[in-house]
């Protein structure tokens, strides 16, 4: 009985601790990071910021290689903490670029594929800015390996990702069809209402794939997708111009949503 007593003390009150010591060491060596955000990369040269660079790819490397030991998911919290860090400092990012995004989520990713949130920034950082759909894409089909409806509720939401990516920066309309008809397939597992809608939508923009691979409904559907889930700013501004020159209007009804209206083709 003893024994039993320790080892649920044990587990009720050292497992914690040891948490608790790690999320410390996290956010001590998340600090320094945080100090020089705030002070900018005003005096910073290009090439200061290029070493850096460096050696943030040299550092991610090592994450994804170094062991856990149980914690994979505090392991990729962190990293995604330093992928907002990162992804946030349009200064320094403007005089390098977003070429280390995907880096980040190989190794989120890799520790946590059910980190649902993290594939909406793999899509837009990856994809719209370092302009590396085929490694977003390569990621996202990565983490569907270790997930199913019945594993992560919502996970029906990658594979809208995955199609969005490959319909508009791949120009791969039968491979976005696919995943369209998967995302329905997983989200028709669901009886709530917000899943029987994605479920809809996701075979509707697959239909009209399969009539027209160059449809403008589907990519008009897909940038309103864009749009409904922009992470900043500018990713909301290029999803508004390419589906107004899709021959899209834009309208925000009395609810405050936003509704596409489609304009005849000429």
């Amino acid at each position: 009985m003893l024994r039993h007593f320790r080892q649920n003390f044990n587990q009720l009150v050292v497992l914690p601790v040891i948490t608790l010591s790690c999320a410390v060491a996290v956010l001590r060596l998340q600090l320094p990071q945080l100090k020089a955000l705030k002070q900018g990369t005003k005096n910073a040269t290009a090439i200061a910021l290029q070493r850096e660079v460096q050696l943030e790819e040299l550092h991610l490397n090592l994450l994804e290689k170094i062991p856990a030991f149980g914690f994979d998911n505090l392991l990729a919290d962190w990293v995604f903490i330093g992928f907002l860090i990162y992804f946030g400092d349009n200064e320094a990012r403007a005089l390098t670029d977003y070429r280390l995004s995907p880096e980040y989520f190989e190794v989120i990713i890799g520790r946590d594929p059910k980190f649902l949130d993290a594939y909406l920034f793999l899509s837009a950082s990856s994809s719209l800015y370092a302009g590396m759909p085929e490694r977003s894409v390569a990621l996202m089909l990565k983490g569907l390996e270790s997930l199913s409806p019945q594993i992560s509720p919502r996970s029906y939401y990658i594979w809208r990702y995955k199609g969005i990516d490959e319909l508009l920066f791949l120009g791969d309309a039968d491979s976005a069809r696919k995943s369209f008809e998967k995302a329905a397939e997983w989200a028709s597992t669901y009886s709530d209402p917000e899943s029987q809608q994605v479920a809809a939508r996701s075979i509707q923009t697959a239909e009209f794939l399969s009539l027209n691979p160059n449809s403008r409904l589907a990519q008009v559907s897909a940038w309103s997708m864009v749009l409904e889930n922009a992470v900043d700013e500018r990713t909301r501004n290029l999803a508004i111009n390419r589906i107004e020159k899709l021959g899209g209007n834009i309208i925000v009804t009395p609810e405050g949503r936003l509704k596409i209206q489609l304009q005849p083709a000429n």
